[in-house]
């Protein structure tokens, strides 16, 4: 559809001379229908004046909207709030956006939106806190992986031979009913020891589960290294005090958190404690594990990874492997067969944490050696001697690599054959150097088509080499309470930054599944997951939701609006019935949904039939109902969009408007929110070049502007 903007008021197809100050011209021109129908829309008022506030006083008319977009304070930033009460920021508040790769929130581009929105008198109704989509799902997924501990490359002052051997020779233990022994196949990993300690039903202070260390020499002066890793049954809290310390109880940065405590805290899941000392009194210390804090609590103390040691002493592990971690590029070299290398973006390594070296073969070789990389040796190897060799590796396919120890006339001493996965997996594996001239490190991938992953490669002498590599999977259970934990610190960190403008949050979108609208999405079974996709539900199970509302409503404002909100509501009216039925279900279980929010993002073919009877239905469960992202596609894009099909566009968002001031009672109507004020650009990542909008891209109405305003309450 063509509009003209403007009138040249000056025109001559003559040549006339007299200037356009002269007396007019004895003749008119009719104004073209395109024009006069543009007149007509624009005469229309600001959007939000149609709303009778009389007959909805609380009704909130909305818009979605970047988040950079409306700090911009732009023309976007004046359109938003002349037309609109309230604003949804798209995704510019999602776990994704906030939620950094260390696991903190920076919530800098949040709390500009507050002020923004607040200086301008604008709602804001707050982004979905549990959602699938939009999530920092690499970093979560990052805490599921297995934990992998490496051991200290120095000497252990720590004398735990006893405990290794399955004895508690050379420890001492109090506590009236406690209990303390060493258990096997129970410590970090499986098949390994652990130290077994049981608080009694009476435990209420530090020394009620006490274990105390033999005498560990040190060097005054020197600062040393204390690492432990320990795990309970029911939360528990401990400390570490000392004997020849000057301060034998001091508060102390136990898992590195930035805070010095008096006590940590355990759980399920292994927890790493490491921190330093150096305020010796003399040359021998002792230390005290305790655990008498609450009562009932068995905790375990891992026995392999059990550590004091001088970190000004003589590492004895040289990794000879410079940057094995790849996090400041890499030395390697490679060629044949037109393969490529390089490092990966951070957060595609070992554990989806920091970066990798890869490898891209397109097809195999006649030989194995037929793509290879190098890495040369800072001098040749020792002849006799035997090196271990440990690193991480997946494949985008299976197949096998080779890795060697190679001389410049290509003699070598092989490691063996390696299969390669589509999952991280550590390798530890070693050979014995046969020759004096082994210079330099060979990895052969002629055998495997496509890339291969390597990470934290470390080649080490065996007689030189300490500590060791555990690799510990984490339980069902764990997993649960990590996930749990860090929806907590998602929600609380955003609701409680929000909580002084923020009244109205979106808490749960998009549960249900549309295939099986009685139950909730799941990502088990699913492949090809987006790299923003995480599903809460599959490690909390059906009552993520309620755990999500009971969060938004613990950090919250009392009295804020929580809402649960689900798409194709429309167009499966299963899929509404049974997100009423989660509703219930939520609700059954302590927590508290005020409203329910359908999406709508429909086009000029929906069913009328089914947008009525889907909001008869939401009516009927007496919650708030809120429109949370209408808008209407015409089945086209913008550059071939007809008059016909604004036409059919503005009588379908004047329908969907009507029919919900129509069935939903006033009592119920939360509002409506416009998601796509703006037609999409040919850019965009979602609905690329649809012309949805109600102003076109440039910010010139459309039909759609009175449709909407018809259906609020008729032109003014």
């Amino acid at each position: 559809m063509k509009h003209l903007y403007k009138v040249l008021l000056c025109v001559s197809s003559l040549v006339v001379a007299s200037s356009c100050d002269d007396d007019p011209l004895e003749f008119e021109v009719k104004k073209p229908a395109s024009f006069a129908q543009q007149e007509e829309i624009n005469a229309y008022g600001d959007l939000k004046t149609y709303v009778d506030r009389d007959a909805n006083p609380a009704f909130q008319l909305g818009a979605g909207v970047s988040l950079t977009g409306y700090t911009q304070k732009g023309v976007l930033y004046r359109l938003i709030n002349s037309n609109f009460d309230e604003i949804t920021p798209a995704q510019g508040m999602s776990h994704g956006a906030v939620v950094q790769p260390d696991g903190s929130l920076n919530l800098g581009s949040v709390k500009s939106l507050l002020s923004t929105a607040e200086k301008a008198g604008t709602t804001i109704f707050g982004s979905a806190l549990a959602w699938h989509r939009n999530q920092n799902a690499t970093y979560l997924n990052g805490l599921l992986s297995p934990l992998v501990v490496e051991s200290p490359p120095f000497a252990n002052a720590l004398d735990v031979s006893s405990l290794t051997a399955g004895t508690l020779e050379g420890w001492t233990y109090s506590g009236g009913g406690a209990s303390v022994s060493v258990v096997e196949n129970e410590g970090m990993g499986g098949g390994v020891k652990a130290v077994k300690l049981t608080a009694s039903a009476q435990a209420a202070a530090p020394e009620d589960l006490q274990l105390v260390s033999p005498e560990i020499p040190v060097v005054p002066g020197h600062a040393y290294e204390v690492v432990f890793y320990i795990k309970s049954d029911l939360p528990g809290e401990g400390r570490v005090a000392f004997e020849g310390l000057g301060n034998n109880t001091p508060e102390i940065d136990w898992t590195n958190s930035g805070e010095a405590t008096e006590t940590f805290t355990t759980n399920l899941g292994w927890k790493e404690v490491r921190f330093r000392i150096s305020d010796f009194e003399g040359d021998a210390i002792k230390l005290h594990f305790d655990l008498g804090y609450a009562p009932g609590v068995t905790y375990h103390l891992d026995i392999n990874n059990l550590y004091v040691y001088d970190t000004q002493g003589e590492p004895i592990k040289n990794n000879l492997i410079a940057n094995g971690d790849f996090e400041s590029g890499t030395g390697w070299g490679g060629w044949g067969n037109g393969s490529t290398r390089g490092v990966t973006e951070d957060g595609k390594g070992a554990g989806n944490k920091g970066r990798a070296f890869y490898v891209t073969n397109p097809s195999t070789t006649s030989g194995y050696w037929g793509v290879q990389t190098s890495y040369e040796l800072a001098e040749p190897l020792k002849n006799g001697e035997t090196y271990n060799l440990s690193f991480w590796v997946k494949g985008d396919a299976e197949g096998v690599i080779r890795p060697e120890l190679q001389s410049p006339s290509y003699a070598s001493n092989g490691f063996g054959m390696v299969n390669v996965t589509r999952e991280w997996k550590l390798v530890n594996i070693s050979t014995t150097v046969t020759a004096a001239d082994r210079s330099r490190f060979i990895i052969s991938y002629g055998e495997f088509a496509g890339t291969v992953y390597l990470d934290n490669v470390s080649l080490s002498s065996a007689s030189l080499s300490g500590g060791t590599t555990t690799v510990v999977q984490r339980t069902p259970e764990e997993k649960t309470d990590i996930i749990a934990g860090q929806l907590e610190h998602w929600i609380s960190g955003v609701v409680t930054s929000s909580a002084p403008y923020i009244k109205a949050w979106d808490v749960v979108n998009e549960p249900m599944d549309d295939i099986r609208p009685n139950e909730l999405k799941t990502g088990t079974g699913k492949t090809g997951l987006a790299t923003d996709e995480f599903y809460w539900q599959d490690y909390l199970g059906k009552d993520y939701g309620v755990k999500a509302f009971q969060l938004a409503r613990k950090y919250g404002n009392e009295g804020d609006l929580l809402f649960i909100n689900d798409n194709n509501l429309e167009s499966n009216l299963d899929k509404t019935r049974g997100l009423i039925q989660y509703v219930s279900y939520l609700e059954s279980k302590g927590a508290k949904v005020d409203g329910i929010g359908t999406q709508m993002h429909i086009s000029t073919s929906s069913s009328k039939e089914s947008i009525a009877e889907m909001f008869t239905l939401l009516a009927a469960t007496g919650k708030l109902i809120r429109v949370s992202e209408l808008n209407v596609s015409v089945g086209v894009t913008t550059d071939v969009a007809s008059e016909e099909d604004y036409k059919a566009q503005e009588e379908m968002y004047r329908y969907v408007v009507e029919k919900y001031m129509e069935l939903i009672p006033a009592g119920q109507r939360y509002g409506i929110t416009v998601w796509s004020p703006l037609d999409s650009p040919k850019t965009a990542s979602w609905r690329a070049n649809e012309p949805i909008g109600l102003w076109t891209e440039g910010f010139v109405r459309k039909p759609a502007y009175p449709g909407v305003a018809n259906g609020l309450g008729g032109q003014k």
